[in-house]
C-alpha cells in the first residue's frame, strides 16, 4: 500500500500547540433562520407531512433540479427503499451495488427479497467501477445501485452506458451528494431515480430527512402513492380527485412540514454552506500537497466531469499504521475517524447472502476499509481549528 515515511523537513515545522478544545468530526450548520424557520411553523401548526411546507421544498427542489419530481422523505433509507419498492424489484432480481457504503445501500435492495451482488470500488475516488460492474450482470440483473462517495461523482457516461447496453435501471445513493455535478448535471439526477440524505452530518440537514428525485412521471406517479401509505392522498391534495384511497402498498415515507421548515431554511443556503465547506477541503489538499507527492499517503484523484461539495476529506494511509494513527489524533482532541465496514464481509452478508458459500474477494474495498481516514470538516471551521487538525496529524505520522 502507501509507505508513511514522514520526512522530517515536513513534520518539524510543526509543533503541538496549546489547545484545549475538541474538533468534532462535524457539525451542523445551524443558523439563526433556521431555527427561526422552525419556530414559525411550530407556531403556524403546519407540522405534519404533504402541507404548506412541503409545497414550498418541492418549489426549492424544482429549482435545485430541473425538471424533476421530489418526494421530501424521513430519511435516505426511506428514499432508496422507495426507490426500489417503485421500481418493482423483487425475488430473484439482482441489483449491482458497491460493498464500501452504508448498509441503507443494501437494505434497500433485501427488503424487496432481491439479491444484492457487491461490486469493488476504484482506489483513486472510492467509487464503484464500472469495469467490475460489467463483469457481474447476468441475466437476473435487474438494475444499478451507484454511491457517489463522499459527494464525488461516480463515472456515471460509463455507467449509464453500461445500463442502456443491458437494459437496466440505474439508481443513484447521492446521500451525500447535495450541491455536487456530474459535468453540468445535479448528483441524484443523473439517472432513473436519486436519493439525497439530510441527515444531520451531511451538508445540510434538518435532523433526519432525505429526498427522492425523478424526471420520470410514471415512476414519480408510482413512488408518490407509495410513499403516502399505498393511497392517492397526495392527488387529494392537489384537488385532483374528491376523495383518496387504498390503490397500492404502500408506507409512510413523508417529511413532516415541521423538519420541512428546517429543510428549506438550509436549501436557501446551499451555496454558502458548499462553498464554505470546499474553501476548507481545498485548505488540506494543499497542506498536505507534498505528502501526495512523495506517496506518503493518498488523495482523492475525481473523474474530470466530477464536481464535488466537500463533503468528506479522507486520506489513505499505511493499513498497518492508520489505526495508530486515528487513536493519535483522537487522543490530542481531533475527532478523526474511519469509514466503511464492507458489507460483502458483514455478518448478515456472511449468514443471510452468501448462507455458508465463499465469501467473494473485493480488495480495493478491503484495503480501503482499513487505510482511510477522514478529517473533520463542517461550515464554519475556524482557521485555528483546520491548522490543529493539520498539526496533530502531521505529528500522528512522526511519533506513531
Amino acid at each position: 500500500m502507501i509507505p508513511i515515511l514522514c520526512p522530517g523537513n515536513i513534520v518539524s515545522e510543526y509543533r503541538l500547540s496549546t489547545f484545549n478544545s475538541k474538533i468534532p468530526f462535524s457539525k451542523p450548520a445551524l443558523g439563526e433562520s433556521d431555527i427561526e424557520a422552525l419556530i414559525q411553523a411550530a407556531r403556524s401548526g403546519s407540522i405534519g407531512g404533504n402541507g404548506a411546507i412541503t409545497k414550498e421544498l418541492h418549489t426549492a427542489f424544482s429549482k435545485l433540479y430541473p425538471a424533476s419530481h421530489s418526494i421530501p422523505t424521513t430519511s435516505c433509507s426511506d428514499a432508496l427503499e422507495l426507490s426500489m419498492e417503485s421500481l418493482r424489484i423483487g425475488p430473484g432480481d439482482e441489483v449491482i451495488v458497491p460493498s464500501f457504503s452504508f448498509p441503507s445501500t443494501a437494505n434497500a435492495v433485501v427488503r424487496e427479497r432481491a439479491n444484492c451482488v457487491f461490486a469493488d470500488i476504484k482506489q483513486d475516488d472510492l467509487n464503484i467501477d464500472p469495469q467490475h460492474i460489467e463483469s457481474l450482470i447476468t441475466s437476473r440483473t435487474r438494475g444499478i445501485l451507484v454511491v457517489h462517495y463522499a459527494g464525488v461523482s461516480c463515472d456515471m457516461d460509463a455507467i449509464r452506458q453500461i445500463a442502456k447496453k443491458h437494459g437496466l435501471f440505474v439508481v443513484e445513493d447521492a446521500a451525500q451528494g447535495i450541491g455536487a455535478f456530474w459535468g453540468d448535471e445535479p448528483l441524484g439526477l443523473v439517472s432513473d431515480a436519486g436519493c439525497i440524505s439530510f441527515h444531520v452530518t451531511k451538508n445540510l440537514g434538518c435532523g433526519e430527512g432525505g429526498v427522492f428525485l425523478t424526471r420520470d412521471q410514471g415512476l414519480f406517479h408510482t413512488a408518490e402513492i407509495i410513499a403516502e401509505k399505498g393511497t392517492n392522498r397526495a392527488a387529494f391534495i392537489r384537488g385532483q380527485v374528491d376523495k383518496y384511497t387504498w390503490v397500492d402498498i404502500g408506507s409512510s415515507y413523508i417529511l413532516s412540514d415541521l423538519l420541512g421548515a428546517l429543510l428549506l431554511s438550509q436549501l436557501k443556503r446551499v451555496k454558502e454552506i458548499t462553498d464554505d465547506r470546499l474553501h476548507t477541503w481545498e485548505w488540506y489538499r494543499q497542506q498536505l500537497a507534498d505528502l501526495s507527492r512523495s506517496g506518503e499517503v493518498q488523495l482523492v484523484k475525481p473523474h474530470a466531469k466530477a464536481i464535488h461539495n466537500g463533503h468528506i476529506f479522507y486520506v489513505l494511509l499505511d493499513p498497518q499504521r492508520r489505526d495508530s494513527i486515528l487513536d493519535y489524533m483522537q487522543k490530542n482532541q481531533v475527532q478523526a475517524t474511519t469509514h466503511y465496514q464492507p458489507l460483502h464481509a458483514s455478518p448478515f452478508a456472511r449468514r443471510e447472502i452468501y448462507s455458508g458459500k465463499t465469501v467473494p474477494s473485493l480488495p480495493i474495498t478491503e484495503l480501503v476499509a482499513q487505510s482511510i481516514l477522514r478529517f473533520p470538516i463542517y461550515a464554519n471551521m475556524t482557521q485555528a481549528e483546520k491548522e490543529r487538525v493539520v498539526e496533530v496529524f502531521l505529528q500522528a505520522l512522526k511519533e506513531t
